[in-house]
């Protein structure tokens, strides 16, 4: 029985060392030249690995394809376009007609004018003695037909040349003039208090109102109230006047009035010490455009300025700031890299040169030229399009110089190593060293500041488009459409205008920021701190 528990003892020894032997034969086949173990080890699934470690780099990351698919694929399925203006009808009172009442002697001409400086000798002459007075070397002479009417005559001359009277006559049926004669019966019967009086064989009346009726029917009228329609081809009807002053005689502020098609609106009157005058407003429905409409479900950010839809300017504004952001850090690569390439690899006199071009263009003022280009564009009218191309192009061409000095500094350390010499030993020629052994390992680097690059690069933007100096009307960027709190009014009560703008500009511009972060750090896990 010994042996045999022994046996089973030594046989379970023997077991476990197989077993050992099995796993270490096992492992012995994952070699360093097995392909799972280099997929293992492969730099990008490493790089790819830290970064969605990083929860901070990974929420820039969403917020970014959020922006993007806000941005493109919202400006593509919403039912407006980016410049598609909405309107609504509001009542307004505007303007109508202006009443004045005569307080001042008025002249009704009869053959010729009767000239302002022999109605200034004429009032003159009324205050003293006699009937007669010279102006611009004429004579004239006047005859009162009663306090309130005088006729003037030229000497010689037996018609009269004009009458003087406080009362205005006017036609009733067109703003036509009335026949000088009859205007004369009419004011010498209405100043005399006469309620009839006979013209060309035809018998007149005048009422208590001072309309002049040829049986039923009106045919003028005379009153010391001047009633006159703001628009020269608007007649107001005796009707409208009648009313209108007995509105004034009461100290109305407001009536209604109803013509003879049944159409009634409504008129608002103010009264101006100034000019001693009364300005009547009508409530007309009008046709604007639809500006600073709150947010509803037609508009659910509500309406700009210009009365179009806040959230297609948005998905639009976001587009264009994201395609002058990407072409403008692409064109600061390509220059950057060129001659950063050039530069750290031929060295000598040749990276001397390339490097002080670099340092002139560090000393540039930026802003100011840009802000000096843009005004210039402004004076010459650039279609707005074509500006917005010389805009991506000038602030590619500024920027590329920060580039171009960090590819040479990575360059001059990659040349002298190894590879190259070997790159070189086989007979490579200069141009593919650069570009296909030296720039390839350059990129991690690159990424991550053209990342960087992207967000100061739309804050540029947005800050030129708020100056009235970049993105111009109708196309839209979150720095233009900002551009509304420069009204204090707006940036109070209209948050929906400004806040979802500067939202968006924040989120993206944070979000390439945390992305920018999270390569570094997983391009380079040393830096992380």
């Amino acid at each position: 029985m010994a042996d045999n528990k022994l046996s089973d003892k030594t046989q379970d020894l023997i077991d476990q060392e197989i077993n050992a032997e099995g796993q270490s034969a096992e492992e012995s086949e994952y070699s360093l030249n097995d392909d799972r173990r280099v997929r293992t080890l492969s730099p990008t699934a490493l790089v790819v690995k830290r970064f969605l470690r990083n929860r901070v780099a990974v929420t820039g990351l969403v917020i970014l394809a959020f922006m993007f698919v806000f941005s493109f694929i919202g400006g593509m399925v919403t039912p407006y376009r980016e410049d598609q203006l909405f309107y609504r009808y509001d009542d307004q009172n505007k303007q109508f007609a202006s009443v004045i009442e005569n307080t001042e002697l008025r002249y009704v001409p009869n053959y010729a004018d009767f000239p302002a400086v022999a109605r200034a000798k004429f009032v003159l002459a009324l205050k003293g003695e006699g009937n007669s007075f010279e102006a611009s070397g004429n004579s004239y002479t006047y005859e009162e037909i009663n306090p309130d009417l005088y006729a003037i005559y030229e000497a010689g001359n037996t018609e009269p040349l004009a009458l003087a009277t406080y009362d205005i006559v006017s036609s009733a049926s067109s703003n036509d003039r009335l026949p000088f004669e009859f205007q004369r019966a009419i004011l010498v019967a209405a100043t005399s208090g006469e309620a009839t009086f006979d013209y060309e064989g035809t018998t007149y009346t005048i009422d208590e109102a001072g309309a002049v009726l040829d049986g039923t029917t009106e045919v003028a009228y005379a009153s010391r109230y001047v009633v006159q329609p703001l628009m020269s081809d608007v007649f107001l009807s005796q009707q409208f006047k009648e009313e209108l002053i007995e509105v004034l005689d009461a100290d109305g502020k407001e009536f209604s009035f109803t013509d003879d098609q049944g159409n009634t609106a409504e008129y608002t009157i103010s009264y101006d010490a100034t000019t001693k005058s009364w300005s009547v407003l009508q409530a007309t429905s009008t046709k604007v455009f639809d500006t600073y409409a709150a947010p509803s479900w037609e508009h659910p950010l509500g309406t700009d300025r210009n009365g179009m839809d806040m959230l297609t300017r948005l998905m639009y504004g976001g587009r264009v700031s994201l395609y002058i952001g990407f072409i403008v850090v692409f064109i600061e690569t390509i220059i950057g890299v060129i001659l950063g390439g050039i530069s750290g690899y031929c060295g000598g006199w040749v990276d001397n040169l390339i490097m002080r071009i670099v340092d002139v263009f560090y000393c540039i003022p930026s802003m100011p030229l840009i802000i000096i280009l843009g005004a210039a564009m402004d004076a010459m009218r650039v279609d707005p399009q074509i500006r917005m191309i010389y805009l991506m192009l000038l602030l590619g061409f500024l920027g590329w110089a920060g580039i171009a000095r960090l590819v040479r500094g990575q360059i001059l350390s990659l040349r002298e190593q190894e590879f190259m010499t070997a790159a070189e030993a086989t007979g490579i020629r200069a141009s593919r060293r650069i570009f296909k052994h030296l720039i390839p390992n350059v990129i991690p680097q690159l990424i991550v500041t053209m990342t960087m690059s992207l967000g100061s690069t739309i804050i540029t933007e947005a800050t030129l488009s708020f100056l009235g100096l970049g993105v111009k009307f109708p196309f839209a960027s979150w720095g233009n459409i900002i551009n509304d709190v420069n009204d204090t009014f707006v940036l109070t009560n209209y948050w929906f205008i400004w806040i979802p703008a500067g939202v968006c500009l924040l989120a993206t511009v944070l979000a390439f920021n945390l992305v920018g972060d999270g390569l570094r750090d997983a391009f380079d896990p040393k830096m992380k701190r």
